[in-house]
């Protein structure tokens, strides 16, 4: 973290030269495997494009999927090593807003890497992290990767799951196994965000404490003014939209 303090607070990259330092410090401890560096790059390039700022598309994907989250029955947040480096504490904050179980689920996984992210969540206030440990998974439908592994009390019994930072072929088979996906994913044009159910474009650290925000307002309103919003939400037009803001970038004259 003294590299962070070291950031010019003035630097015109001060947040995104942050934000790389949070990763590179989960490197370093276990948490982030050198591919999720790799795969945030990627995400940064959109972020560039989509003027690194949260969108009204984005906001209303996000008021969507918290209207979504609090009217579900077993909601769990899926956690992989990038967003366990970069905001443990929201993601504690939003499970206990919308009443959501936490499970680690990893493409890259390992014993010793599951409970490094199990202690981060925990230090930051989890009570119960799903996903580690010696207990049975059960395997989740048309997937091969390490992601197919997943907890009979969690994402394997859950209604709604929210996956950020997800790749698309989990998305699909969970779509495929009548589940309501959530996801966060700079890019409008990935497998994930055109396969589920709300696609928030936009950068995680920014979601995720608005969604913590706009899930706390939203519980005070009634089960059918949620069902409203979710009924009025459009996710292919909201992706249209974001794409919209991509093409209207140019370079200054």
């Amino acid at each position: 973290m003294n590299e962070i303090n070291h950031i010019p607070s003035n630097h015109p990259r001060a947040q995104s030269l942050a934000i790389r330092q949070l990763l590179v410090n989960g490197f370093k401890s276990g948490l982030v495997v050198s591919e999720g560096l790799i795969a945030h790059g990627r995400g940064e390039a959109f972020d560039y494009l989509l003027g690194e700022k949260t969108s009204n598309y984005a906001f209303d994907a996000i008021k969507a999927a918290s209207s979504l989250l609090l009217l579900a029955k077993r909601p769990v947040i899926s956690v992989n090593g990038n967003t366990a480096a970069l905001c443990p504490k929201e993601i504690v904050d939003l499970a206990n807003e919308t009443k959501s179980s936490i499970e680690v689920n990893l493409f890259y996984r390992n014993k010793t890497r599951e409970n490094l992210i199990a202690e981060s969540l925990k230090k930051n206030g989890a009570n119960i992290v799903l996903g580690v440990g010696q207990k049975e998974f059960v395997k989740i439908p048309e997937l091969t990767s390490n992601r197919r592994h997943v907890d009979p009390e969690g994402i394997f019994l859950a209604d709604v799951v929210f996956v950020p930072l997800e790749d698309g072929d989990r998305t699909k088979a969970l779509i495929n196994m009548q589940k309501k996906v959530i996801t966060v994913d700079l890019n409008p044009l990935s497998r994930t965000s055109q396969n589920a159910t709300i696609s928030i474009i936009d950068n995680i650290v920014r979601v995720f404490p608005e969604l913590v925000k706009t899930s706390k307002q939203l519980k005070q309103m009634s089960q059918n003014s949620l069902l409203e919003i979710l009924n009025n939400f459009n996710n292919k037009y909201n992706i249209d939209g974001s794409l919209k803001i991509i093409r209207r970038w140019k370079c200054d004259q």
